[in-house]
């Protein structure tokens, strides 16, 4: 009887649909753990690639030296990085263009605006998986319990006696598909929670560093009248 209502046994001992639910449920969620390690990782270099952004540029005398070093290597900026190089690229460029300040600060505020967009896309990207299987996995889970229900008491037609030690194993082996179903969505769901959350912090970050970095640009052209841009803080 021990055998018999050991993990391992119920779990081969299951129906075709319960196994499947609970193979759908593993993969469920074996791949949101290789998203919450791979999205965590992401997130903490973001955030240590803005703090340390932040302190060389609002702490360097020289705007057009930082946008000369990150050109160097345009094509691995990310995060803050990334605005800041939109932004003053689009401002140099039409600056060479036309005097009017106002198009150019409008040019200048739009290039950062669509560089923080593809900023959140990225730290988004996988994140509504998490949210599918935090949804929907006790729900499947469920199916393969009511369904593993639905044999055990199925088969209890075809005898004329019945004891809780026939019943047991089946019921069993159903409530293994919620118990996998419960694992692999509560730590999707707090994982969700948790990068939601931080992903907003991080976003606006860039917002706020985006709405700065305009307002340093505006008065910088002002200030010089088109001339070259100095100065990282104001």
């Amino acid at each position: 009887m021990n055998n018999e209502m050991s993990l391992a046994h119920l779990v081969l001992a299951a129906s075709p649909v319960v196994q499947l639910v609970m193979i759908i449920l593993v993969v469920a969620s074996v791949l949101s753990w290789a998203i919450i390690f791979g999205k965590g990782k992401q997130l903490r270099k973001a955030r240590r690639l803005a703090d340390e952004f932040e302190e060389e540029f609002w702490g360097s005398a020289d705007i057009s030296g930082t946008y000369t070093r990150l050109a160097d290597r345009r094509g691995s900026l990310s995060g803050m990085e990334r605005v800041f190089e939109a932004g003053f690229s689009e401002f140099g460029r039409l600056r060479r263009k036309t005097a009017n300040d106002e198009v150019i600060m409008d040019g200048s505020s739009r290039a950062m605006r669509i560089a923080v967009s593809r900023e959140t896309d990225v730290v988004e990207q996988h994140l509504p998986f998490l949210a599918t299987v935090g949804s929907i996995s006790p729900y499947i889970g469920l199916f393969g319990t009511v369904w593993g229900i639905m044999n055990s008491f199925t088969a209890l037609g075809n005898v004329q006696q019945a004891t809780l030690a026939m019943v047991a194993p089946g019921i069993a082996e159903a409530l293994i598909a919620t118990a996998i179903g419960l694992f692999a969505a509560i730590p999707a769901v707090i994982f969700y929670n948790r990068f939601a959350t931080e992903i907003d912090r991080l976003l606006n970050r860039y917002d706020n560093f985006s709405d700065e970095f305009a307002t340093v640009l505006q008065r910088q052209a002002i200030r010089h009248g088109g001339q070259q841009v100095q100065g990282g803080a104001v």
